[in-house]
């Protein structure tokens, strides 16, 4: 047989982009970051009186921080009286990721299981790892390892800290919290480019910070996302073209 015809029926690896080896890098990066953080909800479960078992379920099958925060954290302050009122915090604060779906449906995949699936690792972090990129291909990588490396490490940390919670003291003293916020950050800040975007998020944090110590877990969250909302949707602070309208409008 013909030697050249062998190569050209042997196929083409495909070789990965510059920017899908750096969602790869990004999503592992956020994924350790984040799911480190677990420990300390672990623990602060098994303080606010749930059992192991309990706090495991929550991570499985909630998978939100600060649904999880919030709900064990008025669970603590009030006990099984709460939980009405701690099962709201949770649901308020969740409700943010149903906007997230929106963006992420045309990203994850084009079959429905792909969607199906995509449900329960579409968070904060996932969806921004995928947006931190341009090409298709660099989004969903970025999604899926964000999400799913999150998922895993966050359920094994959830357990440890709920097994460990006595060992470990205060594990808001280990700052955790903060490596989680620091790597989300990362990733907001090459985006802040335009005056619009860092409008949006002064104005975001001002609100969300001044009705944090008034309002129910969750609602400040939903308030400040409604900033974005109103000046996106009137495009202030954003670039016109010359026709009058926002930029990169096509004209009519």
């Amino acid at each position: 047989m013909d030697v050249r015809s062998v190569q050209r029926t042997r196929p083409v690896q495909r070789v990965a982009t510059p920017e899908e080896r750096g969602a790869w890098r990004q999503g592992v990066a956020v994924a350790v970051a984040t799911g480190a953080y677990g420990v300390s909800f672990g623990a602060l479960s098994v303080l606010a009186g749930l059992d192991v078992w309990q706090t495991c379920v929550l991570s499985l099958l909630m998978f939100t921080g600060g649904s999880q925060f919030a709900f064990v954290g008025v669970i603590a302050s009030g006990g099984l009286a709460a939980a009405p009122a701690a099962i709201g915090s949770a649901v308020l604060l969740g409700l943010r990721n149903v906007a997230y779906a929106v963006r992420m449906n045309p990203i994850v995949g084009l079959s429905w299981w792909h969607r199906l699936a995509a449900a329960q690792f579409t968070i904060d972090e996932s969806t921004a790892v995928a947006l931190a990129h341009t090409e298709p291909r660099a989004r969903r990588i970025g999604f899926w390892v964000t999400g799913i490396g999150i998922y895993l490490g966050w359920n094994a940390t959830t357990l440890a800290g709920a097994l460990l919670g006595d060992v470990l003291g205060d594990v808001r003293a280990y700052g955790l919290d903060a490596a989680a916020a620091a790597a989300f950050l990362a990733l907001l800040w090459p985006r802040l480019r335009s005056r619009q975007a860092v409008a949006v998020g002064v104005a975001a944090a001002i609100v969300a910070a001044s009705l944090t110590p008034w309002l129910m877990p969750g609602l400040p969250v939903m308030i400040a996302a409604l900033v974005a909302l109103v000046v996106g949707w009137f495009n202030w602070l954003g670039a016109r073209d010359v026709s009058g309208g926002p930029a990169g409008e096509e004209r009519r």
